[in-house]
């Protein structure tokens, strides 16, 4: 009966960390969707959110210490709760950088460089972390290992978008000199680098949730940087 209930447990445990995943990806999309329309309420919405995810967070971390001091795990149900415990973590830095690109909203004034697409590169994000979810649920170590070589496709994705924004910046001849203006176009530039930058810092949070899944399924730190 005791170890039916620790089994429960542990189901329970995925299960809860399977739903914060969800939460996540719903905040990171309703980001994108944000600075896309320049919706500042959708952005408020994914601000005052972060509130929440934090105390899933702490919940489930306090669910992770709960199992090691209670009920010493060994061997394969080790590793998936100290997986899970690095995994949540991942999950909620992923959801202060959708918070991040919330506020970005605020400062989107026009499309300086409409042919950098943010929306794309998000996407690609979410594709990783919903995959990286996935893998973690299905215990699936093939689509862990193909999550981490997508993240160099990602990686090449920011490069390229972020050089044509220095780029451009380099070569653009202003056609006014007013100080408001200029102000005007490096607060736009600033705002999209920071927002490259942030999305490839999911991808990495992909390829770390990947990484403690094949740990926990072959104890293997291959990908564990």
């Amino acid at each position: 009966m005791a170890r039916q209930n620790y089994q429960d447990k542990l189901d329970e445990l995925r299960e809860d960390v399977l739903y914060m995943s969800e939460v996540v990806l719903e905040r990171l999309r309703m980001a994108l969707d944000a600075l896309e329309r320049k919706d500042k309420e959708m952005a408020n919405e994914v601000i005052d959110g972060d509130d929440e995810i934090n105390q899933m967070y702490l919940d489930l971390e306090q669910d992770c210490i709960d199992l090691l001091a209670l009920q010493q795990p060994v061997a394969s149900d080790l590793r998936f709760i100290a997986a899970t415990f690095k995994i949540i973590t991942d999950l909620e830095r992923v959801g202060d950088l959708a918070t991040n690109i919330g506020e970005y909203t605020f400062r989107a004034t026009k499309d300086v460089f409409p042919e950098v697409d943010v929306q794309e590169i998000g996407t690609v994000t979410l594709d990783m972390v919903e995959e990286a979810m996935d893998a973690y649920d299905r215990e699936d170590t093939g689509l862990c290992r193909d999550i981490a070589a997508a993240d160099d496709d990602l990686d090449q994705l920011c490069e390229r978008a972020s050089e044509i924004v220095v780029r451009d910046l380099i070569e653009r001849e202003l056609e006014t000199t007013d100080e408001e203006d200029v102000e005007d176009l490096l607060q736009d530039v600033s705002r999209l680098l920071l927002t490259i930058r942030d999305l490839e810092r999911v991808g990495d949070h992909a390829v770390n949730i990947s990484a403690r899944t094949l740990y926990m399924v072959e104890n293997d730190d291959e990908l564990i940087y």
